[in-house]
């Protein structure tokens, strides 16, 4: 059991201290460090918000090769009580973490946040709604642990309701299993009962840039705390207005992780994830005659049985491939054996094609 006062963990509970963080944190107690919550990260330093207060500490102790291991916002930390420059010497373990794929060459993961209960994914309904986006962010957020949340924003714009209700029922075909809400900051409609789900835990907003993710973090702050900018007309985008990962304690509780907007989000050994965004595709697959149909021609495939009686539309087919592949072609760049059985795989589709147009040929003669 932890020795820390109980000063010390009533000051942390707003963001998100328990007693099994505290036990945790044990060890670092003893060794005379602080404990303190991660609330934003830049150019290898962190600020630390600690029971004394808020404490600048340079990561580099704890900053070893892999990128998925460095000090991220939302990360538990141990943190020296003094010296200049003052340290961070460990990070507790992660309950949850959310990670996507870089843009580099070099099959690298990047973390965005760490310890989220709930991932907030924000969408704006001033543009067409991009269906296979949305899964793939969902995707990232039931691979980290996270219960995924989407947020319709901006349904002050789209004021007739049965439209508004064809959007919702549209992204809830799309992502099973997850609430879909519709928000308006502008009127307020829509923010008790996202302020009721993020009342409890640590929330990571997610999106592209423009889909109104500042505005909704400052309605749930209940102050100006974000930077906002308008978004283009004729696309619906705007330009990043969060420039780094910021941690703020939410006024009815609760805590929540406001990030810039995401261009790119690659996946990133994601598969448990792209499961369950397509978990009816996966109970249908249970019915295939092969156990390894891969959904595209094979006899007996209750999947593509499903798209011809309308049961499973085409697209989300189309996405689910695509996303599988991804994942697949990320995790083989560092798993040696998967590339094998990928190439064996190629080969045996080939040799398949092959025989079937000599098949044709030969029917034709």
């Amino acid at each position: 059991m932890s020795s820390l006062s109980p000063a010390t963990s009533s000051a942390l509970a707003p963001y998100g201290w328990d007693d099994a963080w505290a036990d945790e944190f044990a060890p670092h107690d003893a060794d005379g460090l602080l404990p303190g919550r991660v609330i934003r990260v830049d150019r290898g330093q962190c600020d630390v918000v600690t029971a004394g207060g808020i404490l600048r500490a340079d990561t580099a102790f704890v900053t070893p090769h892999d990128p998925l291991r460095v000090v991220c916002t939302g990360d538990w930390v141990a943190v020296e009580p003094g010296g200049n420059p003052r340290y961070v010497r460990a990070y507790l373990p992660r309950r949850t973490a959310f990670v996507r794929s870089t843009s580099s060459k070099r099959s690298e993961g990047q973390i965005l946040a760490a310890n989220v209960d709930h991932a907030v994914v924000a969408v704006s309904l001033a543009v067409e709604l991009d269906l296979a986006r949305i899964e793939r962010f969902l995707a990232l957020a039931w691979e980290s642990g996270a219960q995924p949340v989407v947020v319709l924003t901006k349904a002050d714009l789209v004021p007739d309701a049965v439209t508004r209700a064809h959007l919702v029922q549209d992204v809830e075909t799309s992502a099973p299993g997850v609430p879909v809400l519709t928000v308006s900051a502008v009127d307020g409609d829509g923010l008790d009962v996202l302020t009721a789900l993020v009342s409890g835990g640590t929330s990571v907003l997610l999106g592209q840039s423009g889909a109104g993710k500042s505005t909704l973090a400052n309605a749930l702050l209940g102050e100006d705390v974000m930077d906002v900018r308008a978004t283009r007309d004729v696309d619906g985008k705007g330009r990043h207005t969060t420039t780094t990962r910021n941690l703020l304690a939410l006024p009815g509780g609760g805590v929540l992780i406001d990030t810039p907007g995401l261009r790119g989000v690659g996946l990133w050994d994601a598969g448990t994830g792209v499961g369950q965004v397509f978990s009816e595709i996966e109970e249908l697959a249970e019915g295939c005659r092969f156990h390894d149909c891969a959904h595209e021609s094979e006899p007996g495939c209750a999947v593509l049985e499903a798209v011809e009686t309308g049961e499973l539309p085409q697209r989300r087919l189309e996405s689910y491939r695509k996303l599988l592949r991804e994942n697949q072609y990320i995790v083989a760049k560092t798993d040696a054996r998967l590339r094998a059985e990928i190439r064996k795989d190629w080969k045996r589709k080939g040799a398949i094609g092959r025989a079937a147009m000599e098949a044709k040929r030969g029917r034709l003669r």
